[in-house]
């Protein structure tokens, strides 16, 4: 860490919103293979605010250890302000956007003006978009990648013994539940693109959204269980996720798949079997690589991104409570210029 200092959030314990605290933190410095940003939008997504109340939703012998005081947030576009001697490909003045160093809790620490990133995390930022809407794609849009198209990785699966598997696509009828959340939105857009019939769950007045992000087909769940009316699936991608989740297996045909990305909770193993269903999930990771190829997608418009609110960096915790508002409309986005 040098001797200058820049503005933050940090956490000095665990807790609700109000743990956020806006203060002076250390300045960091690039060290081999890094990186320095000065960020300009920090996206938020669950994670941060699992990481904030310590983890409560984990069985307590899976709960992470951290150091305080720490600084939370994966989600960042800026522009590099320095970068290490042996980094190539990037140089000082650079738009760029990553997901830091995820899964590595209270690693990532971007909830701040500056951070570093390893070079192999970080991508050109996409021209076509702002620092907004490219600090809200990072993790959310590679979740939906790599559980549905490209993995890009092969870390080990502390969710299953097996690597997670996408499954074709094109011509395939995909379910996404809870549509117009961060996962939700882009999973709605890659079953699009890459040929699905997509039917979106989600309440009502999120529908004329998905209809223009591509749902052929809408569910308001607050009139209709989708269980009881979606029939003969390929794919459900359940945004959602944990114990709810196995009600989805009857909407699949033989075959089929359900992935869940919040897969913690699912206890109907036995029936998927009996009906012949794939059930799957991964952990995201950071790929630069995969950043890279998402950013034409981006770019060109092919992939949007939906902003649900903005919030300075200062008002972090206004930012949380709006999180735990829930039926978030895209992505929620902290702004780091002062």
């Amino acid at each position: 860490m040098s001797n200058e200092t820049m503005k933050a959030v940090r956490i000095h314990a665990f807790g609700g919103p109000d743990v956020l605290q806006y203060e002076d933190a250390p300045k960091p410095v690039p060290g081999s293979g890094e990186v320095l940003v000065r960020v300009h939008a920090i996206g938020i997504n669950p994670p941060d605010w699992y990481l904030r109340d310590g983890f409560t939703t984990l069985p307590p012998e899976w709960r992470p250890q951290v150091d305080f005081p720490l600084i939370p947030g994966t989600d960042i576009s800026g522009v590099v302000e320095a970068v290490a001697e042996d980094v190539e490909g990037f140089s000082a003045g650079d738009e760029v956007y990553s997901m830091v160093r995820f899964f590595s809790v209270g690693e990532s620490k971007a909830y701040a003006e500056y951070v570093t990133v390893p070079a192999s995390e970080l991508a050109g930022k996409p021209a076509g978009i702002d620092h907004i809407h490219a600090a809200a794609a990072p993790m959310s849009l590679l979740t939906a990648w790599q559980f549905m198209v490209e993995l890009g990785h092969s870390e080990p699966n502390p969710l299953q013994p097996l690597l997670h598997q996408p499954v074709p696509l094109e011509g395939k009828t995909v379910l996404v539940n809870g549509a117009a959340g961060g996962v939700g939105h882009f999973a709605v857009q890659v079953a699009k693109l890459k040929g699905a019939r997509v039917m979106a769950v989600a309440s009502s007045r999120h529908e004329a959204t998905l209809r223009d992000l591509g749902a052929g087909e809408f569910i308001d769940y607050t009139k209709t269980p989708p269980e009881d009316v979606a029939h003969e699936l390929d794919l459900v991608v359940d945004a959602v996720g944990g114990p709810t989740t196995g009600r989805f297996l009857q909407t699949l045909k033989r075959g089929g798949a359900l992935f869940p990305v919040y897969p913690l909770g699912f206890s109907d193993a036995e029936e998927a079997e009996k009906r012949g269903i794939t059930v799957s999930a991964t952990q995201v990771r950071s790929s630069g690589a995969q950043l890279t190829e998402l950013a034409r997608l981006l770019d060109d418009g092919t992939i949007r991104t939906v902003i649900d609110s903005t919030y300075p960096l200062a008002e972090a915790r206004q930012a949380h409570e709006r999180a735990a508002k829930g039926h978030i409309q895209g992505k929620i986005v902290l702004t780091a210029d002062r």
